[in-house]
């Protein structure tokens, strides 16, 4: 069995698009999404339509963006290009992807077969987890083998060794790590729809249950023609140019 793990769609509806096309090669039969699947682009509804219809097994729990284009929150603690993007993609939400993004879980969430997903942390879904400390509060905190989480758009890979030593790093292109017994993982897929690792490709991982690997992913998609509608929408000029940079 392999398991799609995407995060931070952002509401760009072709590198969603690419990046399902290419994990579908890959023979993934179920997918993991670690929130915020809205916030920052134009397409809001294709992409929320898109994940809705995906077959198979699907866990998905809420990301901060989400939670602020459901009006759960007003978004006062976000910049105001963000912001702006937020109560944009709240007025042009369908009926039945605003109720979506309100029915989502907040994590943590534990699949059933023992991964905890996390928007943030599984301590606040803002938090950023980017340092080896950061890892270091996860793991002595939950029990779980292999944490996903997402949030910083940056694709990151720490391992708990069996002595508690705790190595991580940014994985900045395609790349296969092993999943060892005796250690633990806490993983960052990366984002699909706004990358930030100067990288403009998509992001995204594949677990392989039987093999116990971990697979980094990049995909190209049509910057130009998600940017083109970030700028027909009104949207912040910066959140269109970003996408080129991976920034």
């Amino acid at each position: 069995m392999k398991t799609l793990v995407i995060s931070d769609l952002h509401a760009n509806q072709a590198a969603l698009d690419a990046v399902l096309s290419h994990a579908r090669r890959k023979g993934a039969t179920r997918v993991i999404c670690m929130g915020d699947f809205v916030g920052y682009g134009a397409q809001p509804n294709q992409v929320l339509d898109k994940v809705r219809r995906l077959r198979g097994r699907k866990w998905f729990i809420r990301g901060n963006h989400d939670r602020v284009a459901s009006g759960a929150d007003d978004g006062s603690g976000f910049n105001q290009a963000a912001r702006h993007a937020a109560i944009w993609t709240r007025e042009h939400l369908s009926k039945e992807n605003l109720h979506f993004l309100r029915s989502l879980t907040l994590g943590p969430v534990t699949t059933d077969d023992g991964i905890l997903l996390c928007h943030g942390s599984p301590f606040d879904e803002d938090e950023y987890v980017f340092s080896e400390y950061d890892a270091h509060n996860i793991l002595r905190k939950f029990p779980q083998k292999l944490v996903l989480f997402g949030h910083t758009h940056l694709p990151s890979f720490f391992v708990q060794d069996a002595r508690g030593g705790i190595s991580g790093w940014l994985v900045r292109q395609a790349s296969t790590f092993k999943l060892e017994k005796g250690k633990r993982y806490l993983i960052n897929p990366g984002s699909v729809g706004q990358p930030r690792d100067r990288n403009p490709m998509a992001a995204y991982a594949i677990i392989d249950h039987e093999r116990q690997a971990v697979h980094f992913l990049r995909v190209e998609y049509d910057i130009r023609s998600t940017q083109q509608s970030i700028l027909r929408a009104g949207l912040p000029r910066v959140l269109a140019d970003r996408l080129a940079a991976g920034a």
